[in-house]
Protein backbone atom coordinates (compact mmCIF):
# COMPACT_ATOMS: atom_id res chain seq x y z
CA UNK A 1 0.00 0.00 0.00
CA UNK A 2 1.39 3.39 -0.98
CA UNK A 3 2.34 5.71 1.87
CA UNK A 4 0.36 8.64 0.41
CA UNK A 5 0.64 12.01 2.15
CA UNK A 6 -2.58 13.47 0.81
CA UNK A 7 -4.44 13.06 4.08
CA UNK A 8 -1.53 13.30 6.49
CA UNK A 9 -0.45 16.33 8.48
CA UNK A 10 3.31 16.44 8.71
CA UNK A 11 4.74 16.64 12.24
CA UNK A 12 8.47 16.23 11.75
CA UNK A 13 10.12 19.26 13.32
CA UNK A 14 12.89 18.24 15.64
CA UNK A 15 12.94 14.64 14.45
CA UNK A 16 15.95 12.56 13.44
CA UNK A 17 16.25 12.63 9.64
CA UNK A 18 18.78 10.42 7.89
CA UNK A 19 19.57 10.90 4.20
CA UNK A 20 21.43 8.18 2.29
CA UNK A 21 23.39 9.84 -0.51
CA UNK A 22 25.23 13.15 -0.66
CA UNK A 23 24.55 14.05 -4.27
CA UNK A 24 22.58 17.10 -5.35
CA UNK A 25 19.20 15.59 -4.36
CA UNK A 26 20.24 14.55 -0.86
CA UNK A 27 22.25 17.67 -0.04
CA UNK A 28 19.59 20.03 -1.39
CA UNK A 29 17.04 18.26 0.78
CA UNK A 30 19.30 18.54 3.86
CA UNK A 31 19.98 22.24 3.27
CA UNK A 32 16.32 23.13 2.86
CA UNK A 33 15.26 21.07 5.87
CA UNK A 34 17.74 23.06 7.92
CA UNK A 35 16.50 26.37 6.48
CA UNK A 36 12.97 25.54 7.60
CA UNK A 37 13.67 23.64 10.84
CA UNK A 38 16.41 24.64 13.27
CA UNK A 39 15.75 21.69 15.59
CA UNK A 40 15.88 18.69 13.23
CA UNK A 41 18.77 16.27 13.65
CA UNK A 42 20.10 15.78 10.13
CA UNK A 43 22.61 13.11 9.08
CA UNK A 44 23.82 12.50 5.52
CA UNK A 45 25.55 9.20 4.75
CA UNK A 46 27.84 8.56 1.79
CA UNK A 47 30.59 6.03 1.24
CA UNK A 48 31.57 7.74 -2.01
CA UNK A 49 33.03 10.99 -0.65
CA UNK A 50 33.44 12.92 2.58
CA UNK A 51 31.79 16.03 1.15
CA UNK A 52 29.25 16.96 -1.49
CA UNK A 53 30.87 17.69 -4.86
CA UNK A 54 29.75 18.56 -8.38
CA UNK A 55 29.43 15.23 -10.19
CA UNK A 56 29.36 16.93 -13.59
CA UNK A 57 32.87 18.27 -12.89
CA UNK A 58 34.50 14.82 -12.62
CA UNK A 59 35.65 14.92 -16.24
CA UNK A 60 37.43 18.24 -15.68
CA UNK A 61 39.45 16.78 -12.81
CA UNK A 62 40.72 14.04 -15.12
CA UNK A 63 41.47 16.56 -17.87
CA UNK A 64 43.48 18.73 -15.48
CA UNK A 65 41.15 21.73 -15.62
CA UNK A 66 40.12 21.43 -11.96
CA UNK A 67 41.16 19.80 -8.70
CA UNK A 68 38.79 17.84 -6.48
CA UNK A 69 38.63 20.67 -3.93
CA UNK A 70 37.45 23.02 -6.69
CA UNK A 71 34.34 20.87 -7.22
CA UNK A 72 32.98 21.35 -3.68
CA UNK A 73 30.38 24.17 -3.65
CA UNK A 74 30.54 24.59 0.13
CA UNK A 75 33.43 25.23 2.48
CA UNK A 76 34.29 22.54 5.06
CA UNK A 77 32.93 24.71 7.88
CA UNK A 78 29.49 24.92 6.19
CA UNK A 79 28.36 21.52 7.48
CA UNK A 80 29.18 22.12 11.12
CA UNK A 81 27.73 25.62 11.04
CA UNK A 82 24.45 24.25 9.67
CA UNK A 83 24.55 21.24 11.98
CA UNK A 84 24.41 18.71 9.15
CA UNK A 85 26.31 15.59 10.19
CA UNK A 86 28.26 13.97 7.34
CA UNK A 87 28.92 10.27 7.80
CA UNK A 88 31.52 8.79 5.43
CA UNK A 89 30.39 5.16 5.25
CA UNK A 90 28.48 2.65 3.13
CA UNK A 91 25.00 1.42 4.05
CA UNK A 92 24.93 -2.37 3.98
CA UNK A 93 21.25 -2.91 4.81
CA UNK A 94 18.08 -1.26 6.12
CA UNK A 95 15.77 -2.69 8.79
CA UNK A 96 12.56 -0.78 8.10
CA UNK A 97 10.64 -2.42 10.97
CA UNK A 98 13.07 -1.17 13.64
CA UNK A 99 14.11 1.95 11.70
CA UNK A 100 17.79 1.07 11.76
CA UNK A 101 20.57 1.19 9.20
CA UNK A 102 23.53 -1.17 9.25
CA UNK A 103 26.69 0.64 8.18
CA UNK A 104 29.86 -1.01 6.95
CA UNK A 105 32.24 0.64 9.43
CA UNK A 106 30.11 2.63 11.87
CA UNK A 107 27.72 -0.02 13.14
CA UNK A 108 24.00 0.75 13.46
CA UNK A 109 22.26 4.08 13.02
CA UNK A 110 18.65 4.79 13.95
CA UNK A 111 16.33 7.13 12.10
CA UNK A 112 12.83 8.54 12.43
CA UNK A 113 12.57 9.70 8.84
CA UNK A 114 14.64 8.12 6.06
CA UNK A 115 15.37 9.75 2.70
CA UNK A 116 16.84 7.56 -0.03
CA UNK A 117 18.93 9.62 -2.45
CA UNK A 118 21.33 6.93 -3.62
CA UNK A 119 21.69 8.03 -7.25
CA UNK A 120 22.60 5.76 -10.15
CA UNK A 121 25.19 3.24 -11.24
CA UNK A 122 26.46 2.41 -14.75
CA UNK A 123 24.65 -0.27 -16.72
CA UNK A 124 26.26 -3.62 -17.39
CA UNK A 125 24.53 -6.03 -19.74
CA UNK A 126 26.39 -9.26 -19.03
CA UNK A 127 29.11 -8.82 -21.64
CA UNK A 128 31.88 -11.38 -21.39
CA UNK A 129 34.90 -9.63 -19.85
CA UNK A 130 32.93 -6.69 -18.42
CA UNK A 131 34.57 -7.15 -15.01
CA UNK A 132 38.17 -7.16 -16.23
CA UNK A 133 40.58 -4.51 -14.96
CA UNK A 134 40.43 -1.47 -17.20
CA UNK A 135 36.72 -1.93 -17.94
CA UNK A 136 34.38 0.49 -16.19
CA UNK A 137 31.65 3.10 -16.30
CA UNK A 138 31.86 6.72 -15.18
CA UNK A 139 29.55 7.93 -12.44
CA UNK A 140 31.21 8.00 -9.04
CA UNK A 141 34.37 9.45 -7.55
CA UNK A 142 35.64 5.87 -7.31
CA UNK A 143 35.08 5.50 -11.08
CA UNK A 144 37.23 8.58 -11.67
CA UNK A 145 39.98 7.21 -9.42
CA UNK A 146 40.02 3.84 -11.20
CA UNK A 147 40.02 5.55 -14.60
CA UNK A 148 42.99 7.68 -13.52
CA UNK A 149 44.85 4.54 -12.42
CA UNK A 150 43.92 2.26 -15.32
CA UNK A 151 44.60 4.68 -18.18
CA UNK A 152 48.23 5.30 -17.24
CA UNK A 153 50.31 4.44 -20.31
CA UNK A 154 47.25 3.44 -22.36
CA UNK A 155 47.48 3.97 -26.12
CA UNK A 156 43.97 2.97 -27.24
CA UNK A 157 40.57 3.05 -25.60
CA UNK A 158 37.09 1.94 -26.62
CA UNK A 159 33.96 3.71 -25.38
CA UNK A 160 30.69 1.77 -25.61
CA UNK A 161 27.38 3.64 -25.66
CA UNK A 162 26.22 6.75 -27.49
CA UNK A 163 24.98 8.98 -24.68
CA UNK A 164 26.22 11.99 -22.75
CA UNK A 165 28.56 10.04 -20.47
CA UNK A 166 30.04 8.30 -23.50
CA UNK A 167 30.98 11.51 -25.29
CA UNK A 168 32.38 12.91 -22.01
CA UNK A 169 34.60 9.86 -21.56
CA UNK A 170 35.75 10.07 -25.19
CA UNK A 171 36.77 13.70 -24.62
CA UNK A 172 38.55 12.76 -21.39
CA UNK A 173 40.62 10.04 -23.06
CA UNK A 174 41.38 12.24 -26.06
CA UNK A 175 42.70 14.95 -23.72
CA UNK A 176 45.53 12.52 -22.84
CA UNK A 177 46.24 11.65 -26.47
CA UNK A 178 44.63 8.23 -26.15
CA UNK A 179 43.16 7.02 -29.46
CA UNK A 180 39.41 6.54 -28.96
CA UNK A 181 37.06 4.23 -30.83
CA UNK A 182 33.44 5.13 -30.00
CA UNK A 183 30.89 2.32 -30.48
CA UNK A 184 27.31 3.54 -30.97
CA UNK A 185 24.65 0.95 -31.78
CA UNK A 186 22.21 3.51 -33.25
CA UNK A 187 22.30 4.87 -36.81
CA UNK A 188 23.33 8.28 -35.50
CA UNK A 189 24.63 9.68 -32.21
CA UNK A 190 21.93 10.12 -29.53
CA UNK A 191 19.22 9.85 -32.17
CA UNK A 192 16.69 8.62 -29.62
CA UNK A 193 16.84 12.15 -28.17
CA UNK A 194 17.98 14.45 -30.99
CA UNK A 195 16.18 15.01 -34.32
CA UNK A 196 18.20 13.99 -37.40
CA UNK A 197 19.86 17.34 -38.21
CA UNK A 198 21.08 17.92 -34.64
CA UNK A 199 22.30 14.33 -34.36
CA UNK A 200 24.19 14.59 -37.67
CA UNK A 201 25.84 17.82 -36.52
CA UNK A 202 27.22 16.01 -33.48
CA UNK A 203 28.35 13.06 -35.62
CA UNK A 204 30.45 15.48 -37.68
CA UNK A 205 31.78 17.24 -34.61
CA UNK A 206 32.87 13.97 -32.95
CA UNK A 207 34.80 12.96 -36.06
CA UNK A 208 36.34 16.42 -36.41
CA UNK A 209 37.87 15.84 -32.97
CA UNK A 210 39.55 12.71 -34.37
CA UNK A 211 37.33 10.24 -32.55
CA UNK A 212 36.83 6.97 -34.45
CA UNK A 213 33.02 6.98 -34.38
CA UNK A 214 31.52 3.61 -35.35
CA UNK A 215 27.75 3.88 -35.83
CA UNK A 216 25.48 0.80 -35.81
CA UNK A 217 28.22 -1.09 -34.01
CA UNK A 218 27.65 -3.12 -30.84
CA UNK A 219 30.01 -4.67 -28.33
CA UNK A 220 30.20 -8.47 -28.23
CA UNK A 221 32.88 -9.10 -25.61
CA UNK A 222 35.95 -7.71 -23.91
CA UNK A 223 39.03 -9.91 -24.35
CA UNK A 224 41.49 -10.60 -21.52
CA UNK A 225 45.08 -9.71 -22.37
CA UNK A 226 46.22 -12.72 -20.31
CA UNK A 227 46.76 -10.81 -17.06
CA UNK A 228 43.18 -10.01 -16.08
CA UNK A 229 43.17 -6.71 -17.96
CA UNK A 230 41.34 -5.55 -21.07
CA UNK A 231 43.34 -6.25 -24.22
CA UNK A 232 40.78 -5.91 -27.00
CA UNK A 233 37.07 -5.93 -27.78
CA UNK A 234 35.08 -7.71 -30.45
CA UNK A 235 31.92 -6.36 -32.06
CA UNK A 236 28.78 -8.27 -33.02
CA UNK A 237 29.99 -8.00 -36.62
CA UNK A 238 33.10 -9.99 -35.63
CA UNK A 239 35.65 -7.16 -35.78
CA UNK A 240 38.44 -7.17 -33.20
CA UNK A 241 39.65 -3.79 -31.89
CA UNK A 242 42.82 -3.73 -29.80
CA UNK A 243 42.65 -1.52 -26.70
CA UNK A 244 43.83 -1.33 -23.10
CA UNK A 245 40.79 0.46 -21.64
CA UNK A 246 37.05 0.03 -22.18
CA UNK A 247 34.45 2.56 -21.03
CA UNK A 248 30.96 1.13 -20.53
CA UNK A 249 28.69 4.15 -20.91
CA UNK A 250 25.44 2.58 -22.11
CA UNK A 251 23.31 4.48 -19.61
CA UNK A 252 22.75 4.17 -15.87
CA UNK A 253 20.16 2.60 -13.58
CA UNK A 254 18.96 3.41 -10.05
CA UNK A 255 21.43 2.41 -7.36
CA UNK A 256 19.12 0.34 -5.16
CA UNK A 257 20.67 -3.14 -5.07
CA UNK A 258 20.93 -3.06 -1.25
CA UNK A 259 17.13 -2.59 -1.06
CA UNK A 260 16.04 -5.40 -3.39
CA UNK A 261 15.37 -8.07 -0.73
CA UNK A 262 13.41 -5.78 1.59
CA UNK A 263 9.70 -5.08 1.90
CA UNK A 264 10.14 -1.71 0.15
CA UNK A 265 8.28 -1.65 -3.17
CA UNK A 266 10.67 -1.24 -6.09
CA UNK A 267 10.80 -1.78 -9.84
CA UNK A 268 13.70 -0.21 -11.71
CA UNK A 269 13.81 2.37 -8.92
CA UNK A 270 12.13 2.95 -5.56
CA UNK A 271 8.44 3.51 -6.24
CA UNK A 272 7.15 6.89 -5.01
CA UNK A 273 4.04 9.03 -5.27
CA UNK A 274 3.87 12.73 -6.12
CA UNK A 275 5.17 13.57 -2.63
CA UNK A 276 8.17 11.18 -2.90
CA UNK A 277 6.58 8.89 -0.32
CA UNK A 278 7.42 5.18 -0.69
CA UNK A 279 5.37 2.15 0.31
CA UNK A 280 6.77 2.36 3.87
CA UNK A 281 5.78 4.99 6.40
CA UNK A 282 8.42 7.72 7.00
CA UNK A 283 10.58 6.56 4.06
CA UNK A 284 11.03 8.74 0.96
CA UNK A 285 13.09 8.57 -2.24
CA UNK A 286 14.38 11.41 -4.43
CA UNK A 287 16.75 11.91 -7.32
CA UNK A 288 17.98 9.24 -9.73
CA UNK A 289 16.87 6.33 -7.54
CA UNK A 290 13.19 7.39 -7.38
CA UNK A 291 10.62 6.00 -9.80
CA UNK A 292 7.24 7.72 -9.94
CA UNK A 293 4.19 5.49 -9.95
CA UNK A 294 2.60 7.98 -12.32
CA UNK A 295 4.56 10.34 -14.58
CA UNK A 296 4.65 13.83 -13.03
CA UNK A 297 3.71 15.42 -16.39
CA UNK A 298 2.70 14.27 -19.85
CA UNK A 299 6.17 14.74 -21.32
CA UNK A 300 8.08 13.33 -18.32
CA UNK A 301 9.49 9.88 -17.64
CA UNK A 302 8.92 7.80 -14.52
CA UNK A 303 12.62 8.06 -13.62
CA UNK A 304 14.34 11.44 -13.94
CA UNK A 305 18.14 11.33 -14.02
CA UNK A 306 18.99 14.99 -14.53
CA UNK A 307 20.84 17.35 -12.18
CA UNK A 308 18.24 20.08 -12.07
CA UNK A 309 15.30 17.73 -11.44
CA UNK A 310 17.23 16.15 -8.55
CA UNK A 311 17.61 19.60 -7.04
CA UNK A 312 13.86 20.26 -7.34
CA UNK A 313 13.17 16.83 -5.79
CA UNK A 314 15.24 17.80 -2.75
CA UNK A 315 13.61 21.21 -2.35
CA UNK A 316 10.09 19.80 -2.73
CA UNK A 317 10.53 17.00 -0.20
CA UNK A 318 12.10 19.40 2.32
CA UNK A 319 9.02 21.59 2.02
CA UNK A 320 6.79 18.59 2.73
CA UNK A 321 8.86 17.45 5.70
CA UNK A 322 9.08 20.84 7.38
CA UNK A 323 6.17 23.06 6.29
CA UNK A 324 3.29 21.71 4.23
CA UNK A 325 2.60 18.78 1.96
CA UNK A 326 3.89 19.75 -1.45
CA UNK A 327 3.43 17.70 -4.60
CA UNK A 328 6.19 17.63 -7.18
CA UNK A 329 5.44 20.00 -10.05
CA UNK A 330 8.43 19.96 -12.38
CA UNK A 331 7.43 22.73 -14.79
CA UNK A 332 8.71 22.84 -18.39
CA UNK A 333 11.44 20.35 -19.25
CA UNK A 334 14.99 21.64 -19.45
CA UNK A 335 18.34 19.98 -20.05
CA UNK A 336 21.82 20.99 -21.15
CA UNK A 337 25.04 19.26 -22.13
CA UNK A 338 28.32 19.84 -23.92
CA UNK A 339 29.63 17.93 -26.93
CA UNK A 340 33.32 18.83 -26.84
CA UNK A 341 33.07 22.61 -27.43
CA UNK A 342 29.46 22.73 -28.70
CA UNK A 343 26.94 23.53 -25.98
CA UNK A 344 23.45 22.02 -26.12
CA UNK A 345 20.24 23.25 -24.50
CA UNK A 346 16.65 22.15 -24.76
CA UNK A 347 13.49 23.60 -23.28
CA UNK A 348 10.01 22.09 -23.48
CA UNK A 349 9.06 19.25 -25.81
CA UNK A 350 11.40 18.42 -28.70
CA UNK A 351 11.49 14.65 -29.26
CA UNK A 352 13.57 12.89 -31.90
CA UNK A 353 10.37 12.41 -33.92
CA UNK A 354 6.97 14.08 -33.68
CA UNK A 355 3.47 13.57 -35.03
CA UNK A 356 1.49 15.24 -37.81
CA UNK A 357 -0.01 17.74 -35.38
CA UNK A 358 3.41 19.43 -34.97
CA UNK A 359 5.53 21.56 -37.26
CA UNK A 360 9.19 22.52 -36.95
CA UNK A 361 11.49 25.35 -37.93
CA UNK A 362 15.18 24.46 -38.21
CA UNK A 363 18.01 26.92 -38.83
CA UNK A 364 21.69 26.02 -39.11
CA UNK A 365 24.64 28.37 -39.47
CA UNK A 366 26.76 27.81 -42.61
CA UNK A 367 29.76 26.74 -40.50
CA UNK A 368 27.78 23.75 -39.20
CA UNK A 369 28.51 24.56 -35.55
CA UNK A 370 25.36 26.45 -34.52
CA UNK A 371 21.71 25.49 -34.97
CA UNK A 372 18.25 26.24 -33.65
CA UNK A 373 15.04 24.21 -33.80
CA UNK A 374 11.62 25.42 -32.74
CA UNK A 375 8.72 22.98 -32.45
CA UNK A 376 5.13 24.24 -32.48
CA UNK A 377 1.55 23.12 -33.00
CA UNK A 378 0.22 23.41 -36.56
CA UNK A 379 -3.30 24.32 -35.51
CA UNK A 380 -2.54 27.48 -33.53
CA UNK A 381 1.25 27.96 -33.90
CA UNK A 382 1.71 27.46 -30.14
CA UNK A 383 5.40 27.09 -29.27
CA UNK A 384 6.12 23.79 -27.47
CA UNK A 385 9.91 23.43 -27.42
CA UNK A 386 13.35 24.47 -28.58
CA UNK A 387 16.72 22.82 -29.23
CA UNK A 388 19.89 24.78 -29.68
CA UNK A 389 23.50 23.79 -30.34
CA UNK A 390 26.34 26.30 -30.13
CA UNK A 391 24.13 29.09 -28.79
CA UNK A 392 23.23 29.84 -25.16
CA UNK A 393 19.60 30.65 -24.39
CA UNK A 394 18.05 32.29 -21.35
CA UNK A 395 16.15 29.88 -19.10
CA UNK A 396 13.71 32.52 -17.78
CA UNK A 397 12.69 33.48 -21.32
CA UNK A 398 11.64 29.99 -22.38
CA UNK A 399 10.14 29.10 -19.03
CA UNK A 400 7.84 32.10 -19.42
CA UNK A 401 7.11 31.39 -23.09
CA UNK A 402 6.11 27.78 -22.38
CA UNK A 403 4.01 28.55 -19.32
CA UNK A 404 2.18 31.39 -21.07
CA UNK A 405 1.76 29.42 -24.30
CA UNK A 406 3.36 31.96 -26.64
CA UNK A 407 3.15 31.41 -30.38
CA UNK A 408 6.30 30.64 -32.31
CA UNK A 409 6.02 34.11 -33.83
CA UNK A 410 6.04 35.73 -30.40
CA UNK A 411 9.11 33.70 -29.44
CA UNK A 412 11.03 34.68 -32.57
CA UNK A 413 10.07 38.35 -32.58
CA UNK A 414 11.26 38.61 -28.96
CA UNK A 415 14.30 36.42 -29.54
CA UNK A 416 16.88 39.14 -28.95
CA UNK A 417 16.33 38.75 -25.19
CA UNK A 418 16.39 34.96 -25.34
CA UNK A 419 20.07 34.89 -26.25
CA UNK A 420 22.49 34.40 -23.36
CA UNK A 421 25.81 34.18 -25.20
CA UNK A 422 28.81 35.94 -23.65
CA UNK A 423 29.61 39.53 -24.59
CA UNK A 424 31.10 40.06 -28.07
CA UNK A 425 29.67 36.78 -29.42
CA UNK A 426 28.00 37.31 -32.78
CA UNK A 427 24.21 37.31 -32.55
CA UNK A 428 22.09 35.57 -35.19
CA UNK A 429 18.59 36.93 -34.47
CA UNK A 430 18.12 38.72 -37.77
CA UNK A 431 19.22 35.85 -40.01
CA UNK A 432 17.10 33.37 -38.04
CA UNK A 433 13.98 35.51 -38.46
CA UNK A 434 14.72 36.03 -42.15
CA UNK A 435 14.98 32.25 -42.62
CA UNK A 436 11.69 31.72 -40.75
CA UNK A 437 9.91 34.41 -42.78
CA UNK A 438 11.11 32.84 -46.01
CA UNK A 439 10.00 29.33 -45.06
CA UNK A 440 6.59 30.25 -43.67
CA UNK A 441 5.87 33.38 -45.75
CA UNK A 442 5.74 35.59 -42.66
CA UNK A 443 6.88 39.16 -41.95
CA UNK A 444 8.25 38.91 -38.42
CA UNK A 445 10.77 41.45 -37.15
CA UNK A 446 12.87 41.74 -34.00
CA UNK A 447 11.09 43.65 -31.23
CA UNK A 448 13.42 45.75 -29.09
CA UNK A 449 10.98 48.07 -27.29
CA UNK A 450 11.42 48.79 -23.55
CA UNK A 451 8.07 47.11 -22.75
CA UNK A 452 9.61 43.83 -23.81
CA UNK A 453 12.38 44.11 -21.28
CA UNK A 454 9.80 44.76 -18.58
CA UNK A 455 7.98 41.65 -19.77
CA UNK A 456 10.88 39.50 -18.62
CA UNK A 457 11.84 41.67 -15.68
CA UNK A 458 15.25 42.64 -17.11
Amino acid sequence: MVNSLKNQKMQVKGRKIVIIGNGVAGITCARHIRKNDSSAEISVISGESTHFFSRTALMYIYMGHMKYEHTKPYEVWFWQKNRISLIHDWVKSVDFASKKLKLEASGALEYEILVLATGSRPNKFGWSGQDLKGVQGLYSLQDLESMERDTQGVQRGVVVGGGLIGIEMAEMLKSRNIHVTFLVREKSFWNNILPPQESEMINRHIREHHIDLRLQTELSEVIDDGSGKAGAVTTLAGEKIDCQFVGLTAGVNPNIAFLKDTELETELGVLVDAYFATSIQDVYAIGDCAQFRKAPAADRKLIEQVWYTARIHGETLAQTLTKEKTAYKPGPWFNSAKFFDIEYQTYGYVPAQWGEEMDSFYWEHPDGKICLRLLFKKANMEFVGVNTLGMRLRHAFFDKALKEKWTVGQVLSRFSLANFDPEFFKKHHEEIILAYNKKFDEQLSVQKAPWYKRLLGV
